[in-house]
């Protein structure tokens, strides 16, 4: 009786040291997906947009009362969807693998925008133009509706090489390169009239 008892034990043991196990390396596997994503969406703090741009899913741009809208496809590449504005109800994709490539450059190059300086956004002080900017700029998460961040464009700095730039629900403003949205524009202006337009554009 005493043995068949001690193997009963012994197989009760092992069951519980089974089962712990098991619970380590869910939890280990659980916690290093949490840190691949973490470090995934991970930017450095000096970085206009807060995650990297292949994180981000599309990305508004609102110029002279229009606003252009790009996104990225199932596969990761850009297009282009169209111009909208107050009366429109259409709006255009334009596929085009040459057109997704110029899409892809700017909105790489715009993901390695870096702030500069930053200044205090006072009640009685100046505003940059970010009260009344001249462009929005808001990025969207794939899949999401609402924005992850939006930013308000102000004027060109006494430098003449810096834009001031307001990160929406922050209470300062702050300065960067401004060629990255001259880029935008460029991108915008170049692409935003029609398909055709578009098409055109993007030709050798």
């Amino acid at each position: 009786m005493i043995a068949p008892r001690r193997r009963r034990r012994v197989v009760v043991v092992w069951a519980l040291l089974a089962v712990l196990i098991g619970l380590i390396v869910v939890v280990e596997y659980r916690d290093r997906r949490h840190a691949a994503s973490s470090s995934a969406d991970a930017v450095d703090a000096r970085m206009l947009l807060p995650v990297p741009v292949d994180r981000v899913g599309a990305i508004e741009i609102a110029d002279a009362g229009r606003l252009h809208r790009f996104e990225r496809d199932a596969n990761g590449a850009w297009f282009y969807h169209g111009v909208h504005t107050g009366g429109e109800s259409a709006h255009t994709h334009a596929a085009d693998p040459a057109l997704a490539e110029r899409i892809g450059r700017t909105m790489a190059a715009f993901g390695r925008t870096r702030l500069e300086r930053e200044f205090p956004l006072e009640r009685d002080g100046p505003d940059y133009g970010v009260s009344t900017p001249e462009v929005v700029v808001v990025v969207y998460r794939p899949g999401q509706s609402q924005p992850l961040v939006q930013y308000a464009i102000g004027h060109v700095a006494p430098d003449t090489v810096s834009r001031y730039v307001l990160v929406v629900g922050r209470p300062v403003v702050a300065t960067i390169p401004g060629y990255q949205v001259d880029n935008l524009l460029a991108l915008v202006h170049g692409l935003g009239d029609s398909p055709d337009r578009a098409r055109a554009s993007a030709k050798p």
